[in-house]
């Protein structure tokens, strides 16, 4: 299930991966989130792997 707050826009972490800096979801196919990073670039991370937490404020 994909929380609901994972949407096109969010800015995100991946909390594995801290060195990767900000996120922001690009777009969400299934289990699918494509997420460009500030420092790796885009990515595409399978939810069902991985668990992202949401940034309410950068």
């Amino acid at each position: 299930m994909i929380p609901v707050d994972i949407v096109p826009g969010a800015l995100i972490r991946l909390p594995t991966q801290p060195d990767w800096g900000l996120g922001q979801v690009q777009s969400v196919i299934g289990q699918r989130v494509t997420v460009t990073f500030e420092h790796q670039g885009k990515v595409v991370l399978n939810l069902a792997i991985v668990s992202l937490d949401v940034v309410d404020d950068p």
